[in-house]
């Protein structure tokens, strides 16, 4: 979806859950002061720690990895697209869902634009900001429907009460799912 003005944008936000406004709350002021090539700064830097804590929440929940182990080993990792990808499935035991990963690849190619000096015009910026809203959405429901936690939202109470391994077997089971730990 496309917005054909900065009013569509905000009127798309506007639309977004409740959860998916408090992640990008600052959207609605950066909307109105300034470029949109702000926007997509600030969005993507939300999208990437959702996605680090997708990463950090499935192995915590799904494999009860203990939690400063596996924050730790969160923060050390260089985590690109395709590592994102690659991780996600091995975590998750299920690839992104096609039609989920699509919202955000035209985004990603519009950032890489903006970060680089490219030029790129309002409407494919208003169309970035849209798709990385309904990216949030769709993923959000992928990854609840799987591993019950929304990654753009409030994560408190993700893990519930399971018991967490012991730190040096929780470095052995991250060096298996993919993650280099140093």
């Amino acid at each position: 979806m496309s917005a054909a003005s900065l009013k569509g944008v905000q009127k798309h936000y506007d639309k977004t859950s409740a959860e998916v406004q408090d992640y990008f709350d600052h959207l609605p002021a950066l909307i109105k002061n300034f470029p949109c090539e702000v926007c997509i700064a600030y969005m993507f830097s939300r999208v990437e720690r959702a996605q680090n804590m997708t990463l950090y929440c499935g192995v915590v929940k799904l494999h009860a990895a203990h939690t400063s182990v596996a924050r730790s080993m969160i923060h050390r990792q260089h985590i690109t697209r395709d590592s994102f990808a690659r991780l996600f499935k091995t975590i998750f035991d299920k690839p992104i869902d096609g039609p989920v990963a699509k919202h955000i690849k035209f985004a990603e190619t519009t950032r890489d634009k903006v970060v680089h000096g490219k030029v790129v015009s309002n409407a494919d910026l208003r169309k970035s900001i849209v798709e990385i809203l309904d990216y949030a959405e769709s993923f959000n429901v992928f990854v609840c429907g799987i591993a019950h936690f929304k990654p753009f939202g409030d994560l408190r109470g993700f893990k519930g009460r399971a018991t967490p391994l012991e730190k040096k077997t929780t470095r052995w089971l991250l060096k298996g799912l993919g993650f280099d730990i140093g």
